[in-house]
C-alpha cells in the first residue's frame, strides 16, 4: 500500500513538471509566432510600398515625357520646355502616394530626381545623352522615400529590435520617337494613318524650314480656330506646286494606283485605311537609303475641296519628295522625308495661280510609327506615342 502511494505522489509530481514544460514551450512558440507575424506585416508593407513607389516613378517619367508633345505643339523653347517637363512630372508624383503620403521630386541639384535627355534605343541599358540626333526623346525620373526626401518606409513591429524604417528609391524611363521612318497599320482604337495623299517638294520645305515662305494665318489652340493673322510660323503653299512633271501637281497614290476622287476624299477626311496599305503593296516606309517611291495621280481636284475645308485647324503627315520622274498617272515621287503640318487656308476654285492649300509645320501625333535611326533626319515634327523604357 505504501509503495503505492509513493508511486501515485511521484507519477502526479512528474506528470505536474510536463504540464509546467508544455506551458513553458508553448509560451515560447506564441512568442515566436507572434514576432514571425510582425516581421511578415513589416515586409508586406515593404513591397507593397515598393510597388507604389515604382508606379509613381513610372507614372512621372511618362507625364513629364508627355510634356515633351504637348510643349512642342505650344511652341515652347528648350529652356521653357524643360521646365514645364520638370512640373508635369512633380505634379504627377504628388497625386501619387507611396506609404500613405505623396513623394515630393527634387528637380535641381546635384541629385536631381528629374534628367532629360535622348536615347539611341527603347533599351532598358541605353545611356540617356544631350545628342539631339538620337531618335528618342526621353524623360528619366527617381522617386526617392529617404530620411533626407520625403521620409523612410516606417518599420512598425520591427522597431521592437531598433529598427525605425528603411530607405527605398525607384527610377522609371519613358520615351517617344522623334524620327519616324514609315508607319505599319496602328492596331486597336483607330486604324487610320492621319497622312494626306499630297507631296511637297524637299526645296521648299527646307526654304520654308529657313525662313521662306509666307506668315499670314494664326493658330488659336483655346478656340481651334484660324485667322488672318501672322504667327511667327512660316507657311507653304501645298497646292499647286511645280513639281518637274507635266500634268502632275502633287498628289501621290497611297493605296491603289489611280485613287479617285471619292478615294482621295476619303483619305483627306479620315485618313490612309488598312485597305489603303495593303493595296499600296509594300511598306509605307522609307527604305535604308532614306527613300521610296510613290506613284503619281494627274492632280487635286475641285472636287475635295470641302473635305479639306473640313480640317482646316487640324493636323497632318505629308510626304516630302525630292524628284518625280514621267508624267500624270506614271509620275513617281522619290519620297525622302515626312513632316507635320496645319492646314491654315483652301481655295480651289478661280485660275491655277491663285489655287491655295496653306500649310505650316506643326507637331503632330502618329499611329503605327516606324522610327528611324541616327543616321539622317527622317521626319520633321512628327513624334510616337510615349512608352515605358524597360
Amino acid at each position: 500500500m505504501k509503495n503505492r502511494n509513493r508511486n501515485k505522489r511521484q507519477t502526479g509530481r512528474y506528470l505536474g513538471r510536463r504540464r509546467g514544460a508544455a506551458a513553458v514551450f508553448a509560451v515560447f512558440l506564441t512568442s515566436v509566432l507572434v514576432a514571425m507575424l510582425a516581421f511578415s506585416v513589416d515586409i508586406g508593407y515593404l513591397a507593397a510600398s515598393k510597388s507604389e513607389i515604382q508606379r509613381t516613378a513610372d507614372a512621372a517619367a511618362l507625364s513629364g515625357c508627355w510634356q515633351v508633345y504637348d510643349g512642342k505643339v505650344a511652341g515652347l523653347v528648350e529652356s521653357d520646355l524643360n521646365t514645364a517637363i520638370d512640373n508635369s512630372a512633380s505634379s504627377a508624383a504628388l497625386m501619387n502616394s507611396v506609404s500613405n503620403s505623396a513623394p515630393a521630386l527634387q528637380s535641381s541639384g546635384l541629385n536631381k530626381d528629374i534628367t532629360s535627355g535622348y536615347l539611341s534605343s527603347l533599351s532598358s541599358v541605353a545611356t540617356l545623352t544631350s545628342d539631339s540626333n538620337q531618335p528618342y526623346r526621353a524623360v528619366r525620373v527617381s522617386v526617392r522615400k529617404t530620411s533626407g526626401l520625403n521620409g523612410q518606409i516606417p518599420y512598425y513591429f520591427a522597431r521592437i529590435f531598433g529598427q525605425q524604417g528603411i530607405d527605398i528609391s525607384a527610377e522609371a524611363t519613358a520615351a517617344m520617337a522623334l524620327q519616324i521612318q514609315g508607319f505599319n497599320t496602328p492596331t486597336g482604337g483607330s486604324n487610320t494613318l492621319n497622312i494626306l495623299p499630297f507631296a511637297l517638294d524637299e526645296s521648299t520645305w527646307q526654304g520654308m524650314l529657313n525662313g521662306g515662305g509666307t506668315d499670314q494665318y494664326r493658330y488659336s489652340a483655346s478656340t481651334g480656330q484660324v485667322s488672318s493673322a501672322g504667327d511667327g510660323i512660316r507657311e507653304v503653299n501645298l497646292y499647286p506646286q511645280g513639281t518637274g512633271s507635266p500634268g502632275n501637281r502633287g498628289t501621290v497614290d497611297i493605296g491603289g494606283s489611280n485613287n479617285s476622287t471619292a478615294d482621295l476624299a476619303r483619305q483627306i477626311v479620315y485618313g490612309i485605311s488598312s485597305g489603303d496599305l495593303v493595296a499600296l503593296g509594300k511598306p509605307l516606309s522609307l527604305g535604308s537609303d532614306g527613300t521610296m517611291t510613290l506613284n503619281g495621280d494627274t492632280g487635286i481636284s475641285a472636287g475635295v475641296k470641302d473635305e479639306l475645308a473640313s480640317i482646316i485647324g487640324k493636323t497632318r503627315i505629308i510626304p516630302i519628295f525630292s524628284t518625280v520622274t514621267g508624267n500624270g498617272n506614271n509620275a513617281n515621287y522619290r519620297i525622302v522625308r515626312w513632316a507635320g503640318v496645319r492646314i491654315l487656308y483652301v481655295k480651289l476654285t478661280g485660275s491655277m495661280s491663285s489655287k491655295q492649300l496653306i500649310v505650316q509645320p506643326a507637331s503632330v501625333l502618329a499611329r503605327g510609327a516606324i522610327v528611324g535611326d541616327s543616321s539622317r533626319v527622317w521626319s520633321d515634327g512628327i513624334f510616337s506615342s510615349v512608352v515605358l523604357v524597360h
